[in-house]
């Protein structure tokens, strides 16, 4: 907050006591003609005096007055503290607009009039006191002048209540994102949502990206986005919950995460949203940047690999009696023999062999698996088994 100022209006500009004291019996009509035309001339003020905040609102001003009054008085009540405490209290009603949801705008209208009216009825006042006019003129200087101060002090509150607020909700968004991955239970969720002020969208997708890609990417995606800080086994990376980008909307976030090295999990119902997170998690931990959505054959077969190799180990059993290198081309033509669904054509121009090449294997293939081959369990284990060519070594 400003600090008050210590000057004080030359001796030659203080009024007399009876002045002072004739002004100050006139402050309750000052200041309700203040807030009237307040109310009347900014709409963000029309029913702003009801309840505990219009009560507020009308001690600024009485303390606002009285604190010019006491400053110009060269009366023994303080004119420093009583300026420090008008201050003070300008500072305390810029906080209550900004909770209120007034802007500064709206504060700063209600100031310019509210200096206005107060000049007109001060400065009427001093002149049917026998103020000269010299006087009255240098009031005008230092009436603005204080009001320059209160509102310079009511504009500082106003920022740093919103910037408190702004943390007190930034540490609640992140309590519900945390709930989120945590898999809190419904009532628990609900709470979180209320407290956090927040609106729950269709669905939330998970993004982790660089730590120095967090802060400019908040900046591009909509402002329902969830940050979840601090997530184990993300060193060097943060996750932001994305709402919305379901359906034509992912188009558009891949590409605004293209070349930023993000890992996109799949959007899901908001609540769900842990799903995505591990996905994104998942594709991390395998090297498979952007898009997971494009990499679900990968994400699918190497989710576990010991059980992968199990698979391997039984499926192709039949082949265990061969010797390695014979073991390693039967393996090769089976793999082709399954993705091209026997078209042995297809199956030479991929193993870069002849047709009769491929005739040879397969029916040796036959004779090792026997009926296996035509069994739809074994085909589709075979598959999953050999579908990748990282896994012929």
């Amino acid at each position: 907050m400003p600090r008050p100022s210590d000057r004080v209006p030359e001796p030659d500009l203080l009024l007399s006591p009876k002045a002072a004291e004739s002004i100050r019996e006139h402050l309750p009509e000052v200041a309700d003609d203040v807030i009237g035309r307040v109310v009347a001339e900014v709409p963000a003020y029309a029913g702003a005096f009801s309840g505990p905040m219009g009560d507020n609102i009308r001690t600024a001003v009485h303390v606002a007055l009285e604190g010019f009054v006491s400053m110009v008085s060269g009366s023994d009540t303080a004119p420093l503290q009583a300026r420090a405490g008008a201050l003070e209290g300008a500072y305390q009603l810029g906080r209550g607009e900004a909770r209120s949801g007034r802007t500064t705008d709206a504060l700063l209208s209600a100031y310019r009039i509210g200096s206005r009216t107060a000049w007109q009825h001060l400065s009427a006042r001093a002149v049917a006191l026998g103020v000269d006019a010299t006087t009255v003129a240098a009031f005008a200087g230092l009436v603005f002048a204080w009001i320059d101060e209160l509102s310079a002090a009511s504009v500082a509150g106003h920022r740093d209540e919103e910037e408190t607020t702004g943390r007190a909700r930034q540490r609640l968004l992140e309590e519900l994102a945390q709930a989120l991955l945590d898999g809190a239970s419904e009532p628990e969720l609900a709470a979180a949502v209320e407290h956090a002020d927040w609106r729950p969208p269709t669905t939330l997708t998970a993004v982790i990206a660089p730590s120095s890609q967090v802060a400019p990417l908040l900046q591009l995606l909509p402002a329902a986005t969830l940050e979840a800080a601090d997530q184990p086994g993300l060193d060097g990376a943060g996750l932001l919950l994305v709402p919305d980008a379901d359906g034509s909307a992912r188009r558009a976030l891949l590409d605004l995460l293209r070349h930023r090295g993000c890992h996109v999990g799949p959007a899901r119902p908001w609540a769900l949203a842990r799903e995505s997170y591990a996905r994104a998690l998942r594709a991390r931990g395998l090297g498979l940047e952007g898009d997971s959505d494009q990499h679900l054959v990968e994400l699918v077969r190497r989710a576990d690999p010991a059980a992968l190799a199990d698979l391997r180990a039984q499926v192709l059993a039949p082949l265990d009696g061969l010797r390695p290198m014979a073991a390693a081309k039967l393996t090769e033509t089976l793999r082709a023999w399954l993705l091209h669904q026997g078209r042995r054509e297809d199956i030479a121009a991929a193993l870069f062999v002849h047709p009769q090449t491929v005739r040879y294997r397969v029916t040796q293939l036959r004779e090792l698996f026997g009926e296996r081959l035509q069994d739809p369990a074994t085909v589709m284990a075979l598959t999953i088994a050999l579908g990748s060519q990282e896994d012929s070594s």
